[in-house]
């Protein structure tokens, strides 16, 4: 629901890269190196290592080394996810690849793909020959996404609500107990991902994965800050709705669906 700030330790709670101040970097496992290889393909296999019987035959090289650049990508993704979360890119701005990547420690080509994979989200729009610039959002956006998510979630959780054993809803207390945590924290970028994870959790058990995707599209969405940091929600706030996931989940272990119908309804207006 609302959104969360980076802590200073690098990441934030769930483990997401911090947005690196100028200078630091992003750490990607190092790759095996040329000269790996070449210590690796000039090291003597014994006769019989194999299995087979070698004669003359000239050795196999073994397979060159594979650059995972998908693995790169997501976790910029993830980075400039948390960092739009946290207010560290603005609404309005236009950032290049290139500078960014100088921040990550990376080429621009990743950083490239990454904003492109937020242009698609909706997050950023492509500025030709400059880069991307963030998607500026008032108030009615994030009121229409409040209004389309109840649509989807209220129905849905009423269902589960009736069907879903009561075990099952007490599993998912510990996530809901990590929002309050994240909420006292006052960490926006740390309570937007322990918020996703709860509101994921519940509507997984209607088993519907596109639901599940789709419920969390808009989720995301709704996260994002508006135009000139307006709406952005103090710890007060933060925790106010981090309580309203322990008392909608006590609702569903009880089995009253009048609560919580008017819990999950008040929750999303409060993120109007």
């Amino acid at each position: 629901m609302k959104q969360g700030a980076q802590d200073s330790a690098g990441t934030t709670g769930g483990g997401i890269p911090r947005f690196p101040p100028a200078g630091g970097a992003v750490r990607v496992p190092r790759q095996p190196q040329a000269a790996d290889v070449r210590r690796e393909r000039d090291t003597p296999v014994a006769d019989g290592a194999r299995g087979e019987h070698t004669h003359c035959e000239r050795p196999v090289p073994p397979p060159r080394p594979v650059v995972r650049r998908s693995s790169v990508r997501g976790q910029i993704v993830d980075a400039l996810r948390t960092a739009l979360v946290g207010g560290e890119l603005r609404p309005g701005e236009v950032y290049s690849a290139p500078a960014l990547g100088e921040r990550f420690g990376v080429s621009a080509t990743p950083v490239r793909e990454a904003m492109q994979q937020l242009a698609l989200e909706g997050a950023v729009e492509v500025v030709p020959n400059r880069g991307f610039r963030v998607v500026e959002r008032d108030a009615r956006e994030l009121a229409e996404l409040a209004e389309v998510r109840a649509l989807i979630e209220v129905p849905v959780l009423l269902r589960l609500a009736c069907t879903v054993p009561v075990e099952r809803w007490a599993e998912l207390r510990p996530l809901a107990e990590a929002t309050v945590r994240a909420a006292s924290s006052g960490c926006r970028a740390t309570y937007a991902e322990t918020d996703r994870a709860f509101h994921r959790a519940m509507l997984s058990l209607a088993g519907n994965e596109q639901l599940v995707q789709t419920a969390e599209d808009l989720h995301r969405r709704a996260q994002w800050p508006l135009v000139g940091g307006s709406g952005r929600p103090t710890r007060a706030g933060l925790v106010a709705d981090a309580a309203q996931h322990t008392a909608l989940l006590d609702a569903l272990i009880a089995r009253e669906t009048d609560a919580v119908q008017l819990l999950v309804r008040e929750h999303f207006a409060a993120a109007c």
